[in-house]
């Protein structure tokens, strides 16, 4: 059976997470479109661009685990997939160590990270929530050895 396109997959996800907003009452697919363009930005393959698509689906239970074993995704996509979905209470450090122990997914979790800390979008947030969240993307991007980036501006809020 040949691989899902890229055009299948950001419709799997589009209609994953079609009912999901995020915490500022946007559409939650804003951020995927947003992580994805954002790893083809970055030189990113077919393959991490597709997992920008699918990189919240199992974490955010809108696709099972069982789903992605079966998907016709190559390997690479399935691992980068389920190295970029925290476990519940999951320790930063342990989540970063599998991010960087995985090939493809320091990139889309860069990109995923320079979206969600996008000055617009954490506007729209309240000032605690601000703090918190950036404090949280500050500290990821320094355990995945990232450099401080200056986020473009576009779509407003978060989903932590």
């Amino acid at each position: 059976m040949p691989n899902l396109t890229l055009t299948e997959v950001e419709a799997i996800a589009r209609e994953a997470h079609a009912a999901q907003k995020d915490k500022s009452g946007r559409p939650y697919t804003e951020h995927l479109a947003a992580v994805a363009e954002g790893v083809r930005a970055r030189g990113g393959s077919e393959e991490q661009i597709a997992a920008g698509w699918l990189h919240d689906a199992v974490e955010d239970d809108v696709l099972s685990r069982e789903w992605l074993d079966a998907a016709a995704l190559p390997q690479s996509v399935k691992d980068m997939v389920l190295a970029l979905t925290k476990g519940e209470n999951e320790d930063p450090e342990d989540y970063a160590r599998r991010i960087l122990a995985t090939p493809g997914a320091r990139l889309v979790k860069e990109a995923d990270l320079a979206h969600n800390a996008n000055p617009a979008r954490l506007a729209a947030l309240d000032e605690a929530t601000r703090t918190r969240l950036t404090a949280k993307y500050a500290k990821m991007r320094g355990l995945l050895g990232l450099p401080d980036e200056q986020p473009t501006t576009d779509s407003a809020g978060e989903r932590d």
